[in-house]
């Protein structure tokens, strides 16, 4: 058990210098111009088009992102631990939620011809696709691995390794993304769970969220050495601003929530083989 008396020494200087960073700036910038252009062809084939709330949602998303890297917070997370806890507040939870919400796969399958979008539609139900988007597997990478990096030394092998230290913001991204998906995503997801089972699963992950957080702030089972007042304030981010959100996405589970209509409608005769349904 480690108290804060092992929290010793300040932060950490930049990882790999400002190379990586413009990297991954650039391939942001490359994302949200791909949607765009997705965006554009759907409204040349759709009077409909796209909705511009999914458009917003998902460029918010990636300048969250960018917002989280660049300075003045990259470079305040790489000398503090509470600037660290804020970039992965923003990469690893509010950025995710704003890029499902934008919806990529559906606007994706809107404008891929049929052949590829069958394909991309059996990858999606295929059977390591569904391990991976199984509500636990989704929990246990997103929240979970607050346990592995904090609980363990691997937050500061990482400080001092660039290539582990962009691993961690990339694994942060991916299982938010991974788990936002699962809980409230409007995009198809194989084996969804109903919405009782979504709103337990978020509930776990808050209870975990918060006990982890209060473990963290008193020093508890904790590998992190940094000094005490930024552990503890790092503590109080996590608290609090992955409270807000989870708020936020329980928010958008219910209001990406489709009730089932007429559930009490009595059941129709069973039709021969030859008989068909016309559409609702």
């Amino acid at each position: 058990m480690g108290g804060h008396e092992h929290h010793a020494g300040g932060g950490h200087p930049l990882p790999g210098g400002p190379l990586p960073t413009a990297v991954a700036v650039g391939l942001l910038f490359l994302f949200a111009a791909g949607y765009l252009l997705l965006v554009r062809r759907t409204a040349r084939r759709s009077a409909k088009g796209w909705s511009p709330w999914r458009t917003a949602s998902f460029l918010a998303g990636c300048a969250l992102v960018a917002g989280a890297l660049l300075p003045p917070l990259g470079a305040f997370a790489h000398g503090d631990f509470r600037g660290h806890m804020a970039q992965h507040l923003l990469i690893g939870m509010y950025a995710p939620l704003a890029l499902v919400l934008g919806a990529p796969v559906t606007l994706l399958l809107r404008t891929l011809p049929p052949r590829r979008a069958r394909r991309l539609t059996g990858v999606l139900h295929s059977r390591p696709l569904r391990f991976v988007a199984h509500p636990v597997t989704a929990l246990l990478l997103s929240t979970g691995s607050l346990a592995v990096l904090y609980g363990t030394p691997l937050y500061d092998v990482t400080a001092a390794h660039p290539a582990l230290h962009w691993l961690v913001h990339a694994h942060f991204l991916l299982s938010g993304c991974l788990f936002a998906w699962v809980v409230a995503g409007p995009d198809p997801a194989p084996a969804r769970p109903g919405v009782p089972a979504r709103l337990v699963l978020l509930g776990v992950a808050v209870a975990l969220h918060a006990a982890f957080s209060q473990l963290l702030y008193g020093g508890f089972l904790i590998g992190v050495h940094a000094p005490v007042d930024q552990v503890r304030g790092g503590a109080e981010l996590m608290y609090y601003g992955g409270d807000l959100a989870e708020l936020l996405l329980a928010g958008a589970l219910v209001a990406t929530w489709r009730p089932a209509r007429n559930p009490r409608r009595p059941t129709a005769p069973a039709l021969s083989p030859t008989e068909s349904l016309s559409p609702p």
